[in-house]
């Protein structure tokens, strides 16, 4: 019992597939939706995309990468792409910063990146940014000239503090202050995109309402456009109604002359049988 236990294969737990997101981006697409952005981006000289740039940029995406329908982007969603590229490279341009060239970047969206939106990142002007309070200073101890002998009845001389090593402040110091403006920097670009992100829904809100103000003149035109057609058929049945009393009225005349013209013709005929016979009598 025992050997066939052992020849019986292990057991294998069934393996659950990944869920699949509607909203992944493939790295063919991504490096499509960097491509479209970034020659609108420069475009508007480096400026922020409005709401109808955006949808331009999912048809771009779409027209090569939607041919499925789960596929499709929308300007949402392709904002919010760009939006966490943008994140994604202020991080490695950081850690590339920081290590004062010794470290590249692997990413493959950093360069396109880093000529599109470097620049106005480095123009940037982080002058409001200060030193981390945390950051220490380093102490200098100035020589001082050659105490007398102590007396006596001297009081003691307080301990001089000894000097501080400063070379580690010295190595970091730039490294901590790097890391500070980038932050500076993503405070600003923070704010701008909050005011972006503004902009936009109003822009978005600014169409909802254009689209309402056409839908309602369309009704309007629409229940302008249905009275006419009801005027109109009441015109024509009042015409129909007039020809069809005129044809009446026409044959009822036809009639009236016809009946009339065979009277006449029987008097006529009558006033000359009337009249043979008085010949012959």
């Amino acid at each position: 019992m025992g050997d066939l236990t052992d020849s019986l294969p292990p057991s294998t737990a069934p393996q659950r597939s990944a869920p699949f997101r509607e909203d992944c981006w493939s790295e063919d697409a991504t490096s499509t939706l960097v491509d479209a952005w970034g020659r609108r981006y420069i475009e508007l000289n480096r400026g922020n995309l409005r709401q109808k740039d955006w949808q331009e940029v999912a048809d771009a995406v779409n027209a090569r990468h939607g041919h499925v329908k789960k596929a499709r982007r929308t300007d949402v969603q392709c904002k919010n792409r760009i939006d966490t590229i943008k994140k994604k490279y202020k991080i490695e341009k950081a850690r590339v910063t920081t290590s004062n060239g010794a470290l590249t970047s692997s990413w493959p969206f950093f360069s396109r990146l880093d000529a599109l939106i470097g620049p106005t990142l480095s123009a940037k002007k982080p002058s409001s940014a200060s030193p981390p309070l945390a950051l220490p200073l380093p102490y200098w101890k100035t020589p001082s000239p050659a105490a007398p002998s102590a007396s006596v009845g001297a009081l003691p001389q307080k301990r001089s503090m000894p000097a501080v090593d400063d070379s580690y402040f010295r190595r970091n110091y730039s490294a901590v202050a790097a890391a500070a403006a980038a932050e500076a920097v993503d405070e600003d670009d923070d704010e701008e995109e909050e005011e972006e992100e503004s902009r936009w829904s109003a822009e978005r809100s600014g169409d909802v309402d254009g689209m309402r103000q056409l839908a309602r003149a369309i009704e309007r035109f629409g229940e302008t456009y249905e009275k006419v057609e009801a005027e109109k058929q009441k015109q024509m049945f009042e015409l129909e109604k007039q020809r069809m009393q005129f044809a009446k009225d026409v044959e009822f005349q036809r009639m009236k002359m016809f009946m009339d013209t065979q009277v006449q013709l029987e008097k006529i005929k009558r006033a000359k049988r009337s009249g043979l016979n008085d010949i012959y009598s």
